[in-house]
C-alpha cells in the first residue's frame, strides 16, 4: 500500500504581498514580520521626541507673548518685549561671558590634562592599570553635594572664594575622571606603529604625541570639549557656592533672579532668557559637528 504524500503550499507570492514586500523595503524593514517591532520602536521614539519637544514649544511661545504663565495660548498678541528686556549688560551679556569663560576654561584645561592622563595609560602596559581605570570612571558617581562643604571650607582658608581662576581648577577636577576615561578609549584607537617610526628618528613621547598622536584624534578631541564645555555650562551648583558676586556670576545661576521672592515669577522674561541661553551650544555643535562626524582613518599612514 502506497501513500500519496502532498507538497507543502509554498508562500503566496501575490501582487499583494509584493507591494508589501517593496514598501516594507522602502521604510528599511527588512522584513515584512519585523513591521510590528518597527512599529513599536517608533511610536517610542515619537514620544521620546514629543517629551522634548513639549517644553521648547512652551519656552518659544512662551517667550513670544508679554503675559505669558504656566499655561501658554497659542494665540493673543505676538511681541519681542521679553527679548528686549532681558537682552542688557546685567541680565544676560554679562553671565553669558562669564559662562562662557568658566565653560571654556574648564574644557581646554580638562582637555589638555585628560590628554596627558590617558597617553600612559593607553600606550604603556601597567600593573594596576585596569584598577585604576575603573576607579576613575566609578569616581564620577560620587555627587557633588557631598564634597562641596569641604571643598568650601578649603577654598574659604586660602581665600580662593569669588575667584574665576580657582572655580576653573575645581571645575577641571571634577571633569577629569571621565574625561579621561573618553580619552584613552580614543587614544587606543590611533596605532601604536605610527608613533615607533617617530621614536626611531629620536622623537620622544610628548613629541609623537603632540605631533601624531593628538592630531590623528582630533574628532576625539571634538568629541571630549563639547561634552566638558556643555557640562560645565549648565553647571549651577559648583559656581553658586564658589562665587558670591553676582558680576561674576555664570547666566546658569543669574537665571533664578527670574524667580521672585515673594512667589511671582517672570514667565515671559524667563522663557527669552532660556533660548538665548541655549544658542551658544547650538552654535559650538554646529561648529564642530564636522569634527564629530569626521572617523579615525590610519589607512595612509599604514603604508609602507
Amino acid at each position: 500500500m502506497t501513500a500519496v504524500v502532498g507538497a507543502r503550499p509554498g508562500p503566496s507570492t501575490g501582487p499583494g504581498n509584493a507591494v508589501v514586500e517593496r514598501r516594507a523595503r522602502a521604510l528599511g524593514i527588512t522584513s515584512p514580520r519585523r513591521l510590528p517591532a518597527w512599529i513599536l520602536a517608533h511610536l517610542a521614539l515619537l514620544l521620546v521626541v514629543l517629551a522634548f519637544l513639549g517644553p521648547m514649544l512652551w519656552l518659544l511661545f512662551g517667550s513670544l507673548h508679554a503675559d505669558s504663565a504656566l499655561t501658554v495660548e497659542l494665540g493673543g498678541t505676538w511681541t519681542l518685549s521679553n527679548f528686549i528686556a532681558v537682552m542688557t549688560p546685567e541680565t544676560l551679556w554679562t553671565p553669558l561671558l562669564n559662562s562662557f569663560l568658566l565653560s571654556a576654561g574648564t574644557a581646554v584645561l580638562t582637555v589638555l590634562c585628560s590628554a596627558l592622563a590617558a597617553y600612559p595609560l593607553s600606550r604603556y602596559s601597567m600593573r594596576f592599570r585596569k584598577t585604576f581605570l575603573y576607579t576613575i570612571v566609578f569616581s564620577t558617581g560620587l555627587p557633588i553635594t557631598a564634597v562641596m562643604v569641604p571643598v568650601y571650607v578649603l577654598f574659604a582658608t586660602f581665600t580662593l572664594t569669588d575667584s574665576r581662576v580657582a572655580t576653573v581648577l575645581f571645575m577641571s577636577a571634577t571633569s577629569l575622571p571621565f574625561a579621561i576615561w573618553m580619552m584613552k578609549n580614543f587614544m587606543d584607537g590611533v596605532p601604536v606603529s605610527l608613533e615607533e617610526a617617530a621614536w626611531t628618528d629620536g622623537a620622544g613621547w610628548f613629541s609623537s604625541l603632540r605631533s601624531i598622536v593628538l592630531p590623528l584624534m582630533a574628532p576625539g578631541l571634538a568629541v571630549v570639549s563639547i561634552f566638558v564645555f556643555v557640562q560645565q555650562w549648565g553647571d549651577f551648583f559648583i559656581p553658586f557656592v564658589l562665587l558670591q558676586s553676582p558680576e561674576k556670576q555664570p547666566a546658569s545661576v543669574s537665571i533664578y533672579t527670574f524667580f521672585s521672592s515673594y512667589g511671582a515669577v517672570a514667565y515671559g522674561q524667563l522663557a527669552a532668557f532660556s533660548i538665548l541661553y541655549t544658542v551658544p551650544i547650538i552654535a559650538l555643535y554646529g561648529v564642530l559637528s564636522k569634527a564629530l562626524g569626521g572617523g579615525f582613518s590610519f589607512a595612509g599612514g599604514l603604508k609602507g
